[in-house]
């Protein structure tokens, strides 16, 4: 009976029971929710994915990453320097 699975004339009757069913204008709206649903599933799985990233950074990220130096602040025209106590 299913011996060779669906046929296109079984997706063809699929399809007209979708329209019937939902009606042609409510198809583009759900077909676009759909997308967007498959979208932030495929992020948040991307998320994952990287959460489960090793926490200790490879040389070669060590590597690619500069250090962080303290920057001084200059000090502004006409202003008195700081008195330091000796």
């Amino acid at each position: 009976m299913l011996r060779n699975g669906l046929e296109p004339w079984h997706l063809l009757i699929v399809a007209i029971v979708f329209i019937v069913l939902f009606g042609s204008r409510k198809l583009p709206d759900s077909a676009r929710a759909l997308g967007k649903s498959m979208r932030i599933l495929k992020s948040e799985a991307r998320a994952m994915k990287s959460d489960e990233a090793p926490l200790e950074p490879t040389s070669v990220q060590m590597a690619a990453e500069p250090t962080a130096t303290p920057v001084q602040p200059e000090p502004r025209p006409g202003a008195e320097p700081a008195a330091t106590t000796s």
